[in-house]
């Protein structure tokens, strides 16, 4: 079959000077379909093959076919010339080739092909979701002609249309450019197809007569009558263009004549032929009413011929005209440039002003550009919803067409099958027939015989149609299966660029926030600006509303609880907290947007990581964070693999046989803080909640499992927290096992906490090493970080941080141990580090100590602090400095107990003399 790439043929004759697209180019300016490219002239059609080096110009794809409306009662065939649009991938439909204005167009880009064997030879369909469009060609070559063409017009055309969206959001994962390169795999499933070769497909196909109809009146359009009307007025204005032309060429200058005299001569004699030919045939055919109408027209032909000439003249004329039209845009689009580049530094130099001028007056004009810039950053992203809304129904479409065209082919192949069965028993038959000629002879007469051969040549003739219909139908599927994917690639990519968009809308209302939050504590801002700020804080608070009207539809809510039952942003009585609350969902909401982007290659190591075993690359991921669906897995071989030499089987029962006999001391304890237990999650709020009695059994086996420590205050949330992930009450239990015995020192979780005071003074001074500047700034203000930071390593951050921040330190610490605590730590100040400095009042820092660790979302960022940023940081240096400051606690303890002991001994004295000298005086009294 041969490409669309071949060569232009022949002009198109008649009451018309100009060619068909030419036609449709003029006729710009009253209708939508033009044509933007100048044809060549005939002689460089003719003369493509010749001329070695050329490049071959792409060939016309137009010619007459009948067109039939499928919602008629009656079936009527009328003739049209149909022309296809390389721009818009539109198939326009004209009365004639010399019409100006189309009937009517169908968008290729969207429509299907089909063809049935029972039709009518030379009949196809085209499917689109507006219209089906039932045609008819001369002969079944041009009918397959046509439908590879414009397969192939399709192809192309959603193939540059990919191109040209990947090139307009390159910044973001691009489709596969395989998917349209191999066009030539394309070739593969199409029958073999030659172009036909009796003008009735391209450009000389106008040189044709339109075919006749049986009835007069029955090509015209009744639906399009002032399209009729324009298109014959046209016609005649041509007819007559055409002869005043040709008049005012023979008076032209003797010295062009000569000039083109050869020219004249080989036309002359091609003209000639071509005019005996077809009046020979006309006279032949046609009644003399007829005839002189076709004579009619063969005299403008002649003129038309003459003509070309001056045509290409006036094509590269028209070129130049284009070319100048584009060097007047271009430098209109530097003017433009210019333009712009000035108003960019323009509002460079108002933005240093602003930064430089501290009054109120210039702060509240930046206030209302930031507002102005959420408020187009809102218009963009509701667009884009748009799009995506589009291109869902879109791809709906494409699927419920791909359904309908797989049915059909199943259809046909068992068709197909059933008829290949049928031919193989008549073969068989016919076989065992001629091998016994006296039966035969006997039985089939030669009439009888004749028969069975013409329904065999019959059958294998459907046979060879339905090998076309298939290969043809396999092609459409493959084909429509490859623009549907590239749709979806499509819609992806342009979820992607909304979430990012979308992401980068929360963090700018989110600064917006913190900024009016900053301004509302100033204690000397005025009242009027007071009051207008407290307005913009109200009308801030109600954008989740406004939202939700406009835009229905998000790519991330924030629900209220996550997967793992915690509440997702708190809720705040004061108007300031709700203000925060504000703040905490526009930064987790961000989070989770640019977690759907970023953590897809996460999850694929984790997918692809296969039987865990102790190795850098585990230490590396779990550093990363284990994705949800693999964390209860992994928990449960972290801890496995630790405590394996103290698990055995049935040993957690029994230590719950043994709390049934015997109360435990601490239960009563235990029993006060169960209800206490992670008062933010859904799972442990009710009294009724199935995970409280669980909780309840883990805690009094591990009391009676380790008698030293019993039970302490903060052991229960360690227990929840395990509960969780692990769902299983022993699994949970072995959690706390690990943690206790393996991770932290062994006087952790004691009577006296000594591990805990330990691990304190080893962070303060951690703390000056690696951040020296905030260690002198808490000096200053006498904080003491303790307050704070002591509950983060005895419940290893439980309660402080977001669940999503909390399970990926969690994922660290069990496989790593307590020095991911120091490092989380340590880096969760550094995250807040410049937000500190700017505090000056110890007052105001315990406040934001409050919820500081609460606004951190960017799990990334805050897991590069730790693990980067705060390197190198050596186990053995913590274990040296755990030693020093140990001796220094035990110390103080003990100088504590004496100075304790020492005071009971006063006291004890204090009160002996008491009684003595009560005993006295009643003595003297008596």
């Amino acid at each position: 079959m041969k490409s669309a790439n071949e060569d232009r043929e022949g002009l198109v004759p008649g009451s018309s000077n100009m060619l068909p697209e030419e036609k449709i180019k003029d006729a710009g300016s009253s209708s939508d379909y033009v044509i933007r490219d100048v044809s060549p002239c005939p002689e460089d059609w003719e003369n493509a093959d010749l001329k070695p080096g050329q490049e071959t110009p792409k060939k016309k794809l137009c010619g007459y076919l009948y067109k039939c409306s499928p919602k008629a009662s009656i079936r009527t065939w009328k003739s049209r010339w149909f022309s296809y649009d390389e721009n818009k991938c539109h198939l326009l439909y004209y009365r004639t080739a010399q019409d100006i204005n189309p009937l009517g167009s169908i968008e290729i880009s969207i429509a299907s092909f089909d063809l049935k064997v029972g039709a009518d030879e030379g009949i196809f369909e085209i499917r689109t979701p507006i219209k089906d469009f039932i045609l008819k060609a001369i002969n079944k070559q041009a009918m397959m002609y046509w439908l590879q063409q414009l397969q192939l017009k399709r192809w192309e055309f959603c193939n540059n249309q990919a191109k040209g969206f990947v090139e307009a959001v390159s910044s973001f994962p691009s489709i596969d450019e395989a998917q349209w390169s191999n066009t030539e795999a394309e070739h593969d499933f199409l029958p073999l197809v030659k172009t036909p070769t009796d003008d009735v497909v391209g450009i000389k196909a106008a040189s044709l007569p339109a075919p006749s109809t049986s009835i007069a009146l029955q090509n015209i359009s009744l639906k399009h009558p002032w399209i009729e009307i324009q298109n014959t007025v046209h016609n005649l204005c041509g007819s007559r263009q055409n002869r005043r032309d040709s008049s005012g060429n023979f008076v032209g200058n003797q010295d062009n004549l000569e000039n083109i005299a050869d020219e004249e001569h080989l036309r002359g004699e091609t003209e000639d032929t071509v005019m005996a030919e077809m009046q020979k045939d006309t006279k032949m055919r046609l009644k003399p009413p007829t005839l002189r109408k076709f004579k009619k027209a063969n005299s403008s032909f002649r003129y038309f011929v003459e003509g070309a000439e001056q045509e290409k003249i006036a094509s590269l004329q028209h070129q130049v005209l284009i070319l100048t039209e584009e060097v007047k845009s271009q430098k209109e689009l530097v003017k433009l440039l210019h333009k712009a580049l000035e108003a960019a530094q323009q509002e460079k130099r108002e933005s240093c002003k602003y930064l430089v001028t501290a009054t109120e007056e210039d702060r509240l004009e930046l206030l209302r550009h930031k507002v102005r810039q959420i408020a187009e950053l809102n218009k963009q992203v509701q667009v884009l919803e748009m799009e995506k809304k589009e291109l869902e129904q879109e791809v709906a479409l494409k699927e419920e067409h791909i359904k309908e065209l797989r049915e059909h082919v199943q259809i046909l192949m068992d068709k197909n099958q059933a008829k290949q069965q049928v031919i193989l028993k008549l073969t068989e038959q016919l076989t065992r027939e001629m091998h016994d000629p006296v039966t035969e002879a006997d039985s089939i007469t030669a009439e009888t015989l004749y028969k069975q051969q013409e329904e065999i040549e019959h059958l294998k003739d459907d046979l060879e149609a339905y090998k076309t219909q298939n290969q043809f139908l396999n092609s459409e599927v493959h084909q429509v299966t490859k623009i549907w994917s590239t749709v979806a690639q499509r819609e992806k990519t342009l979820l992607m660029k909304c979430a990012h968009l979308q992401a980068h809308n929360c963090q700018i209302e989110s600064k917006y926030l913190m900024f009016l939050r900053t301004l509302q504590s100033l204690p000397d801002l005025a009242k009027e600006h007071m009051a207008l700020v407290k307005g913009l804080i109200e009308e801030a608070l109600q954008w989740d509303m406004k939202e939700e009207t406009v835009i229905p539809i998000q790519l991330s809510p924030v629900n209220q609880y996550d997967d793992y039952g915690f509440m997702t942003v708190p809720e705040y009585e004061a108007a300031d907290w709700k203000l925060l609350s504000k703040i905490q969902a526009l930064e987790i909401k961000c989070s989770n947007l640019n977690k759907e982007t970023t953590e897809k290659s996460l999850s694929e190591r984790w997918n692809n990581l296969g039987e865990l075993t102790p190795s850098s690359e585990l230490k590396s991921l779990l550093r990363c964070g284990v994705p949800m669906a693999h964390r209860q897995r992994v928990w449960k071989w972290i801890i496995s693999h630790r405590v394996k030499q103290m698990r055995s089987a049935g040993h957690y029962h029994n230590l719950l046989k043994k709390c049934e006999v015997a109360e435990h001391p601490a239960s009563q304890q235990i029993e006060l803080d169960l209800h206490r237990t992670l008062p933010n999650n859904r799972h442990f709020m009710s009294p009724t909640s199935q995970f409280i009695p669980k909780l309840r059994r883990v805690l009094l086996a591990f009391s009676w499992q380790n008698p030293t420590i019993g039970y302490c205050q903060g052991l229960n949330r360690l227990a929840a927290i395990a509960l969780l992930i692990l769902e299983e009450e022993e699994e949970a239990f072995w959690c706390l096992v690990h943690i206790t015995k393996n991770l932290m020192p062994q006087d952790y979780y004691s009577n006296t906490l000594i591990g805990s005071q330990v691990d304190q003074r080893v962070f303060k001074d951690i703390l000056s090493e690696k951040l020296p500047r905030l260690t002198a700034h808490l000096e200053q203000l006498q904080i003491d970080l303790s307050l704070v930071t002591f509950n983060w390593f005895l419940v290893v951050f439980v309660d402080s941080l977001v669940s999503d921040l909390l399970f990926r330190v969690w994922d660290a610490f069990l496989y790593e141990g307590a020095k991911v605590i120091f490092r989380y730590a340590l880096a969760i100040f550094k995250y807040n580090e410049e937000a500190i400095l700017k505090i000056q009042d110890n007052l105001e820092f315990y406040q934001y100590l409050r919820f500081f660790t609460k606004t951190i979302c960017d799990g990334r960022k805050l897991m590069s602090i730790a693990f980067s940023d705060m390197n190198p940081f050596p186990m053995k240096l913590l274990q040296n400095r755990r030693g020093v400051h140990r001796l220094e606690v035990e110390a103080e303890l003990r100088e504590l107990e004496q100075l304790k002991a020492q005071y009971v001994r006063e006291q004890a004295e204090h009160a002996a003399s008491h009684l003595d000298g009560a005993a006295s005086e009643d003595e003297e009294e008596i």
